[in-house]
């Protein structure tokens, strides 16, 4: 199947270069362009992409309101496309704001090209987009607003899983994948992949992004963490 693509940025050099990227690709197909939030929600909804290439700082609407609009705003059957932000190192504390809007993942705008295909085909897949690097920056940064294992006891909401899914969901956090999650703790990839579905399932999480900004804001593992 060939993915639609919306390209989101009030640039439009780099709106150029990504959808030259993009449309060398066979299974990708650049259907729309905007230059700010408000078009993007008028265009998400009349040429239904599945996903959304979303600057976040435009003129108007901003990215984190316009994703906000394109993924809530969908009721009962309707499409609802898939928004992978674009930002750069200045704008780290956008991030966690855009996460929450909906966005399945983040890159950083110079990603190189073939990342940026890679990433764009996760998404459409229904997987998500966690930057590890960029994620430790981000909490790093945040670290002292975030509450701390020592200050409190495992919330409530994580009652819910088992001891092995909490120690899924500290992996998920770290930025591993499932493979690697696997191999850390000597499982096969089907039974890391049964975890993760049940982590999200019990927690009422759309995918690992929701999962790694929870665990961070629940105080299950703090910035800089390594286990």
């Amino acid at each position: 199947m060939t993915i639609r693509v919306l390209l989101v940025d009030d640039q439009p050099l780099l709106r150029t270069g990504f959808r030259l990227i993009l449309e060398s690709e066979p299974d990708i197909a650049v259907v729309g362009e905007a230059g700010d939030g408000k078009v993007a929600q008028d265009q998400a909804r009349a040429l239904l992409p599945d996903v959304v290439l979303m600057d976040i700082r435009m003129p108007g609407v901003d990215g984190i309101e316009a994703t906000h609009r394109i993924v809530r705003g969908a009721t009962g059957g309707a499409h609802v496309p898939r928004v992978l932000v674009l930002t750069t190192f200045d704008l780290d504390e956008y991030i966690v704001e855009a996460l929450r809007a909906g966005a399945s993942g983040f890159l950083l705008k110079d990603v190189p090209p073939d990342e940026l295909v890679q990433a764009i085909r996760v998404i459409a897949a229904g997987d998500a987009i966690v930057a590890p690097s960029v994620t430790r920056r981000l909490l790093d940064r945040f670290g002292a607003r975030l509450p701390s294992v020592h200050q409190q006891s495992t919330p409530a909401r994580l009652d819910r899983l088992t001891d092995r899914e909490l120690e899924v969901l500290k992996l998920i956090a770290r930025g591993l994948s499932n493979a690697e999650i696997a191999a850390e703790l000597v499982v096969s990839e089907t039974t890391v992949k049964t975890h993760v579905g049940n982590v999200l399932t019990k927690l009422g999480l759309r995918d690992r992004v929701q999962a790694v900004v929870l665990a961070y804001e629940t105080g299950l593992i703090t910035p800089g963490a390594t286990s």
